[in-house]
């Protein structure tokens, strides 16, 4: 039987520290990273256990991107039971989203194709996410004023995901990364919307503090017009 290549070549141990993103969130607090304190030290358990395997990064996007649709799914079906199955789901998708880059990093595989795969599946992964969010809850509930602001909360969202990467093609800036911890807060916070049964809370924040976000994007980009 063939030896595998990864394997073969792999003779190192794997480097927690060489894993983890350099980029640090400037939008988060230090005592605030979730990545840092959570999310990472749990995936690096993940990381150690295929470091020497076949097992690519890239695959591992995949298995994050796949358990986000599953969690998509969950919400939507509008139980208490699904909700708590959702919310879990997704948890276990934003860790995984993390075990990808630190295994590209700790052996030396990273990739533009693989950076701007990332990017592009969670941006599909938000959208399911957010849609079976909002359809469980109104399915739950049978709230209709639910159902129209949370797909406004959606809108909204991917509004301000539209400014901030208009914006760093304005400012020239092709960094990647410093927003990491952002979306795991977002996903932590559905998560525990999920498990606790308080989508229509979850919902509502989602919606003010997207107006809010959208609205201090707009400003900083006239703003730079001075400069």
């Amino acid at each position: 039987m063939p030896q595998n290549p990864v394997a073969a070549e792999t003779t190192e141990k794997f480097d927690y520290r060489k894993s983890v993103q350099k980029i640090e969130d400037k939008y988060i607090l230090a005592f605030l990273r979730i990545d840092k304190y959570l999310n990472r030290p749990i995936a690096s358990l993940i990381v150690r256990a295929v470091f020497r395997t076949g097992v690519t990064p890239n695959q591992l996007t995949y298995l994050a991107f796949a358990l986000g649709l599953a969690s998509a799914y969950f919400f939507s079906r509008g139980t208490v039971s699904a909700f708590l199955v959702g919310g879990i789901l997704i948890q276990a998708s934003s860790i995984m989203d993390n075990a990808d880059g630190m295994l590209a990093r700790a052996r030396d595989q990273m990739s533009e194709f693989g950076a701007q795969l990332d990017i592009y599946l969670d941006r599909v992964n938000e959208f399911f996410l957010v849609t079976g969010v909002v359809l469980g809850e109104y399915r739950y509930q049978g709230n209709v004023t639910t159902l129209i602001l949370g797909f406004a909360a959606m809108g909204i969202y991917f509004l301000q995901v539209t400014l901030f990467y208009l914006t760093k093609n304005f400012d020239r800036d092709f960094q990647k990364g410093e927003t990491g911890e952002l979306r795991s807060w977002m996903l932590f916070a559905i998560f525990l919307a999920g498990i606790l049964n308080r989508l229509t809370v979850g919902i509502h924040v989602f919606f003010f503090l997207g107006v809010g976000v959208v609205l201090a994007q707009m400003i900083n980009f006239f703003l730079k017009r001075k400069s």
